[in-house]
C-alpha cells in the first residue's frame, strides 16, 4: 500500500502568499518567524528565505535580528564585568561567524548564512541582511545604544521598509526597541556591561552602553508593553494580516509602527506622573 506523501509547503506557495500579505518587488522587510508554525516546508527555512527574496527581487532587501547566540551576560559581575574564572573560556563576538541567538528562532541564523549575506557588528542588536541595501543597513551600527540613531532598525525606517510577523508573537517585534530609543520618557533603565570581541587570534574586552531591552523600558510598564503597542496598533487598523503557509502573520509599516510606539510609550509615561 503506498504511503502517504507529507503535505510539504513549496517556495512557490509561500510566495504567492506573501504576495497575498503586500509584499512587493524593492521591498525592504524585516522578517520574524516561528517556523514550526508555517508548517513542513520543502527545504526547510531557506523556501521562505528563497520565497522572501523571490518577492522582493534584486532591488528589495530582506533582513533578520539576530543578536548573538552568547550566555556571558550571566556571567557578570555587579560592576558589568565578566567573572574573572570565565574571562579565558568565554568567546568573543566576531560578526562574521558568531551564532544568531537561538531564542529567537532559526531563521534568523539561516539567513546570516545565506550568499551574500552581511551583518552588522554591534554583538546584542546585529542584524543580518541580504539585497540591494545589505551593505548600508548593516555598516557603521553604533556600539552604544545600538537600537537607536544609525542602526539598521533606524536605517529600515528611512528606507520606507516593513516589518513582517510569520507566526512570530507580537512581543517579538524588535523594531519596538527603537521606539523605546527614540521616545521622550523620563527614567529609561540602563546597561553598561563588559563584550569580548574577536580581534584577530586575540580577544579585546569593551564596555557597551544601552537602555536595557531585557526588561519594560521603565520600571512599572507592563511586561508585555511590546505586544500590547502592536496590538493596539492592529486594532486601530494598522497593519495587515494573512496566513503565510500555516502561520497567521501580519505586516506594518515600519515607519507608521515606530510613530505609533513613540507615542504609546510617551502617553503611558505621561499617566505616571
Amino acid at each position: 500500500m503506498p504511503t502517504a506523501q507529507p503535505p510539504f509547503l513549496t517556495r512557490t506557495a509561500l510566495h504567492s502568499d506573501l504576495t497575498r500579505i503586500g509584499l512587493k518587488s524593492g521591498d525592504v522587510v524585516m522578517v520574524h518567524a516561528a517556523m514550526s508554525k508555517v508548517g513542513p516546508l520543502l527545504n526547510g527555512p531557506d523556501a521562505l528565505i528563497g520565497a522572501l527574496l523571490d518577492v522582493v527581487g534584486p532591488q528589495g532587501t530582506l533582513l533578520a535580528y539576530t543578536s548573538w547566540d552568547s550566555v556571558h551576560e550571566d556571567l557578570l559581575d555587579d560592576d558589568g564585568r565578566v567573572l574573572p574564572e570565565w574571562r579565558d573560556p568565554v568567546p568573543g563576538f566576531d560578526a562574521a561567524t558568531s551564532r544568531a541567538v537561538r531564542m529567537n528562532g532559526i531563521l534568523a541564523e539561516f539567513l546570516r548564512t545565506a550568499p551574500g549575506a552581511r551583518r552588522s557588528a554591534n554583538p546584542g542588536a546585529s542584524v543580518a541582511a541580504v539585497g540591494r541595501l545589505a551593505e548600508w543597513i548593516t555598516a557603521d551600527h553604533p556600539q552604544d545604544y545600538g537600537y537607536g540613531e544609525g542602526s539598521p532598525l533606524a536605517k529600515l525606517v528611512a528606507a520606507g521598509g516593513q516589518v513582517l510577523m510569520v507566526g512570530a508573537p507580537w512581543d517579538t517585534m524588535t523594531l519596538v526597541h527603537h521606539a523605546d530609543h527614540l521616545a521622550r520618557i523620563p527614567d529609561k533603565l540602563q546597561r553598561r556591561y563588559e563584550v569580548p570581541f574577536a580581534v584577530d587570534s586575540a580577544k579585546e574586552w569593551r564596555f557597551i552602553e544601552e537602555y536595557d531591552t531585557t526588561e519594560p523600558i521603565v520600571e512599572g510598564m507592563p511586561e508585555n508593553y511590546i505586544e500590547q503597542i502592536v496590538t493596539a496598533f492592529v486594532q486601530q487598523g494598522g497593519g495587515t494580516q494573512a496566513s503565510i503557509g500555516r502561520a497567521p502573520s501580519l505586516r506594518v509599516d515600519a515607519a507608521s509602527m515606530l510613530a505609533f510606539a513613540i507615542e504609546w510609550l510617551e502617553r503611558w509615561a505621561a499617566r505616571q506622573r
